[in-house]
């Protein structure tokens, strides 16, 4: 589509009741990024309230017609997902609009690929629209849903906003009020107590309760009453208007600190919900993980919601089944689960086939799913599994008939995003109530139990061991499939890696992708396969959000060391020896052997050491030639685990070790405000590939 154009949905596809809207862009140096938000606007332009701005902290409609799904990794970078489900939007909501915001003083010229694509209910894409000249601005509006003679259109729009979100919002009617925008955490002890009896946390909206709706505050248990928040005084309240709600609900999240056990010893064991110690076989652990993730489904609408929306469901009534009987010929299919949603009378149907442990999809018995599914009229089949799908490269391989009217979803989910997607809703986001949190504790530690066999990407493949001696007896080839196989299984690792510890501090944590958008990822990964014949090195970056840079993984097969490190700018105003002083007492806690280099202008290698030996010699670091200093390099190194697995000497630990303990001693101890940026991304991945060698 071009600027300034139109088009009916229904005209492209019979299946536009619940759609998806994605927003993606690039970056050359892979730290550009932007926030989207979603508002609701009647006949004359505005919204009805400030709860119809839909943005990262106000981010599902209490109807589910509005879902922000987050950040999503894609073959060339990432994007974010909005699902909408338009059978549901309000009657007296005229138009959608979808914009999106930068901060920190960022511009949208600063971004490249500025792109709005728009899928079906099936997934299909109908629409694309890029924006190619964005201006120098801080807020885009990408374009707009609207009604027009009971059907729904799309607008491509395009227009930036000087003035940024702030401007954005308050042309279409929300009240902005910084300083009244804090939410209040309320720590109460509820009814329903988690592992160890720690009590869970309520964050309450400091817009008075009276003034949301009844239903909109569902009643938390707790066991001693919370003293109520004095009213403001009057001054106070003529010098604050009344703050935006920065959530429509109560919401509880689980303690950061638990309390102490009232167990004798550590061999008492919690009472769990989902025990998984007695499970003997594989049939038994698929059944048992289908059964406890449907069930959480159903009972945690926030949580069935989250998982379903970006699969095409609408909002509405949820029922689970499992171990249900197809007809199909002469031998019925007994697929794992069923998923069903009602909404104004119309039924939204998957089936669900789930491996757990190291077993892989079945082509054929997905295949016959996918037929009887187009048979049946349901809409998705959705497989569920311990791998990663990655772009251009599924799982599994289904033919669809396209002589059929009614089209059938193949979708796919791990184990390692539904954890996360439980670790972001009971430690971050908050849910409804306290019952809700504990069931997906309790889902959550049922997956993360041994026995369970849903830990997520666990094995680097067959390929793994011929490559890793290939590569030290200089054996591998270029064009050798098995290299592909090995970059394809380190991509899944990588991706994995950012689910995880998305979910344990909070924060958008993805792989940052530096090829051109909408090149061919089979080439990209051919190219990478051919580097790691040559080169004998796996790499990766990640960029986390609230760090000054980004962190780059680097796993040398040649010498069998891993490398971690971050490179962050040099501050613009000061003096070289101040800098050096500065960063050495904000690394004061850091691992004594962690490597610290200066990055010069020219790309020359710097002085270098380690933390001990800098610490009490921070000049050590300054050029001897007074060549300027660009930035800093951190760096850290560990042994590289053997087996393919996740053992205890396995590759895989090994990388989840590195990078964890990366992050929570070194990039924690960085203040993102003394370094804006990182040095020239073009030569990051080159200086990190030169580090490794000279390490």
């Amino acid at each position: 589509m071009v600027k300034g154009a139109n088009v009916g949905l229904s005209a492209l596809s019979g299946d536009v009741g619940s759609v998806m809207v994605r927003l993606s862009w690039s970056s050359p140096s892979g730290e550009g990024d932007a926030d989207v938000s979603v508002l609701l606007l009647t006949a004359d332009g505005k919204v009805r309230g400030d709860g119809d701005f839909y943005f990262y902290n106000n981010p599902v409609a209490a109807d589910g017609s509005v879902q922000l799904l987050g950040k999503a990794p894609t073959a060339d970078g990432n994007e974010d997902r909005i699902t909408f489900d338009l059978t549901a939007i309000a009657d007296d909501a005229e138009r959608i609009v979808v914009a999106a915001s930068r901060y920190e003083g960022a511009r949208f010229s600063d971004l490249h690929d500025l792109c709005l694509t728009l899928a079906d209910g099936a997934g299909e894409s109908l629409l694309r629209f890029s924006i190619e000249d964005p201006g120098e601005v801080s807020a885009l509006l990408f374009g707009e849903l609207y009604r027009r003679g009971g059907d729904w259109k799309f607008r491509a729009i395009g227009q930036g906003y000087e003035s940024g979100l702030a401007g954005l919002a308050t042309d279409f009617g929300v009240d902005i009020d910084d300083e009244a925008e804090a939410d209040v955490e309320v720590e109460a002890e509820a009814e329903a107590e988690v592992q160890g009896g720690e009590p869970l946390t309520a964050v309450i909206p400091t817009q008075a309760a009276s003034e949301l709706p009844v239903e909109s505050v569902p009643p938390v248990p707790l066991a001693q009453p919370v003293p109520p928040v004095p009213p403001p005084s009057e001054q106070q309240s003529a010098a604050k208007a009344a703050p935006r709600p920065r959530t429509a609900k109560k919401k509880v999240t689980l303690p950061k600190v638990a309390k102490k056990s009232l167990a004798e010893n550590d061999s008492w064991r919690v009472a769990r919900l989902f025990p998984a110690s007695a499970l003997k076989s594989d049939r038994e652990r698929e059944t048992r993980a289908t059964s406890v993730l449907l069930s959480v489904m159903t009972q945690v609408p926030e949580f069935g919601r989250r998982l379903t929306a970006a699969f095409g469901a609408p909002s509405g009534r949820m029922e689970t089944f499992t171990e249900v009987s197809l007809p199909n010929g002469d031998t019925p299919r007994r697929p794992d689960g069923v998923i069903r949603v009602e909404r104004a009378g119309k039924l939204w149907t998957a089936l669900v086939e789930t491996k757990t442990n190291g077993n892989s999809l079945k082509p054929d018995q997905v295949q016959a799913y996918a037929d009887i599914a187009a048979r049946r009229g349901y809409e998705a089949v959705i497989t569920l599994s311990n791998d990663v799908e990655l772009d251009g490269s599924p799982l599994v391989e289904v033919k669809m008939d396209g002589r059929r009217k009614h089209k059938v979803a193949l979708w796919h989910l791990s184990w390692a995003e539904v954890a996360h997607q439980a670790q972001m809703l009971i430690r971050h986001e908050g849910v409804g109530n306290a019952a809700h949190a504990w069931l997906l504790q309790e889902l959550l530690h049922y997956l993360q139990h041994e026995n369970s066999g849903c830990h997520g990407f666990q094995n680097m493949g067959p390929a793994w061991v011929p490559v890793r001696n290939g590569i030290d007896d200089e054996t591998l080839c270029q064009g050798d499939s098995r290299a592909v196989d090995v970059v394809e299984s380190w991509e899944r690792l990588v991706r994995q890696v950012c689910l995880r510890l998305g979910g344990e501090l909070g924060q958008k944590v993805l792989p940052v992708q530096r090829t051109k958008r909408g090149s061919d990822p089979r080439t990209r990964r051919a190219a990478l396969a051919d580097r790691l014949c040559t080169d004998g090195r796996l790499e990766a970056e990640l960029r986390i959000d609230g760090t000054p840079g980004i962190l780059a993984l680097c796993a040398d097969l040649r010498t069998g060391k891993l490398r971690t490190s971050i490179e962050i700018a040099a501050p613009e105003q000061g003096y070289p020896l101040t800098w050096s002083k500065r960063l050495v007492r904000q690394l004061s806690d850091a691992p004594a052997d962690l490597h610290v280099e200066a990055l010069l202008a020219g790309q020359a290698p710097g002085p270098r050491g380690t933390l001990e030996r800098l610490r009490p010699e921070p000049a050590d670091l300054l050029p001897k030639d007074g060549t300027p200093i660009t930035g800093f390099r951190l760096s850290l190194f560990r042994g590289m685990g053997n087996t393919r697995g996740n053992a205890e000497s396995g590759f895989i630990r090994s990388v989840d070790e590195s990078v964890d303990r990366f992050h929570a001693h070194v990039v924690v101890h960085l203040d993102r405000r003394t370094a804006s940026s990182p040095p020239s991304s073009a030569s990051s991945s080159s200086r990190a590939r030169e580090a490794v060698a000279a390490g």
